[in-house]
């Protein structure tokens, strides 16, 4: 099965009265509900995906050819994506950021759909990785 992710920002000032009022209940071009959209595919055999809340994701790179880091982030929603040979890739929010989230199928496979809460501030070092800016470590953050 494959997986889409998709992280969605929502608006903070989207209007739901607005747009039942003025709209049929729909957003419009100046009431928007998300402001942007950043998607995803996991393209190999994905055998399932595993929610893991309140976890430490653990941040790694490299500084240099010779130095690398490792930064462990507490707080997190951490998708452990386990694909069929046994392998698995993490995407990973803080909590304080995410509004919802939900793993949907679809006949394709799945689709884990992800909002961000606007007014939180933070960042996106990795693909599929969005930390708030309070908890990033501040030695990455120079």
């Amino acid at each position: 099965m494959q997986l889409n992710v998709h992280f969605y920002m929502l608006n903070e000032h989207f209007s739901q009265e607005h747009a039942d009022a003025q709209h049929n209940g729909e957003e419009s071009e100046n009431n928007l509900r998300i402001e942007w959209e950043d998607e995803l595919s996991i393209n190999t055999d994905v055998k399932e995906v595993v929610t893991l809340r309140k976890a430490v994701y653990t941040i790694k790179g490299n500084l240099s050819e010779t130095e690398s880091f490792a930064y462990d982030i507490p707080e997190m929603i951490v998708f452990d994506i386990v694909l069929m040979d046994g392998s698995i890739t993490q995407m990973a929010c803080s909590e304080s950021i995410v509004e919802s989230f939900d793993i949907v199928d679809e006949s394709e496979g799945k689709r884990l759909n992800v909002y961000l809460k606007e007014e939180e501030p933070h960042t996106n070092p990795i693909p599929g990785i969005y930390v708030a800016l309070q908890e990033f470590p501040k030695e990455l953050a120079d």
